[in-house]
């Protein structure tokens, strides 16, 4: 029992020591030639957290007992319980622009049309590359946890289009935010409206949508709080309509694409 006490005590040492590090270095701004890329100190946080589980390190008793499995199975569970506060906080910023968002409304509505690309770009490429029926799982959204419910649920996690779902969920989960909070800004310099962008932060996933979102504001501070406004709600949308989008767009098209594909691999 007091050895219980004791590595969950290292385990939280090692969490708050980790944020006070992260958040007194704070944000740090790289120019690379005419581009601006912001790194936050919640990606600082992911990045360290990450390199110091690495298995040489896990080696020494002290990283092997912060990184146990049971520390890394908590983690999973409880992290969007830990991003709801940030979501009902940007949640609360939709308020004062209700009017320009019901203005815009067709714009939320056609940005989850982006949803298909997955399929569109991705599908042909992970053919290309041999993954035959995993790409069906792989490509069929974003693969966070609507997409692992349908695919478990219709071919279950031990099938090849399952290996494909939980393969693309286990990257976004641990690379997802660091893609996102680096993708988005780069999308800047090629002129796109930070509120476009902030529409494109909201891909269905909280934990990308909040690193997305919280560089386009770092990058656009005078229009930070609507630009939060827009992700928040663009994330609401992508949520409840990317179910459908998925059930009857993305995973017929899917099938068609592998039909066709394994017709060309059969015809001389």
């Amino acid at each position: 029992m007091l050895s219980k006490v004791k590595s969950q005590a290292l385990f939280w040492i090692a969490v708050l020591l980790i944020i006070f590090v992260t958040q007194k270095i704070g944000k740090i701004t790289l120019n690379l030639w005419s581009l601006k890329i912001i790194i936050l100190p919640m990606v600082l946080a992911a990045l360290a957290a990450m390199f110091l589980g690495v298995p040489y390190l896990r080696r020494f008793k002290l990283f092997a007992t912060i990184y146990k499995k049971e520390h890394i199975q908590f983690c999973g569970a409880y992290v969007l319980l830990l991003l709801l506060p940030m979501l009902a906080r940007m949640s609360i910023y939709v308020g004062p622009y209700v009017h320009q968002v019901i203005h815009d409304g067709l714009g939320f509505l056609l940005s989850e049309l982006g949803g298909i690309g997955t399929v569109v770009f991705g599908m042909p490429l992970a053919l290309l590359l041999g993954l035959k029926r995993s790409s069906i799982g792989a490509c069929l959204g974003v693969g966070r946890e609507g997409e692992l419910g349908f695919i478990s649920e219709k071919f279950t996690l031990n099938s090849p289009e399952g290996q494909g779902v939980v393969a693309i969920y286990l990257i976004g989960t641990l690379f997802g935010a660091l893609i996102f909070s680096i993708l988005i800004p780069v999308l800047a310099i090629f002129g796109f409206s930070p509120l476009a962008l902030a529409m494109a932060s909201g891909v269905g996933s909280t934990s990308m949508m909040t690193a997305a979102a919280s560089s386009v504001s770092a990058l656009y501070p005078e229009q930070s709080t609507q630009i939060l406004a827009y992700a928040a709600l663009s994330n609401q949308v992508v949520s409840v309509l990317g179910t459908y989008l998925m059930l009857f767009v993305n995973y017929p098209l899917c099938e068609w694409i592998y039909r066709k594909y394994v017709i060309l691999r059969v015809t001389p």
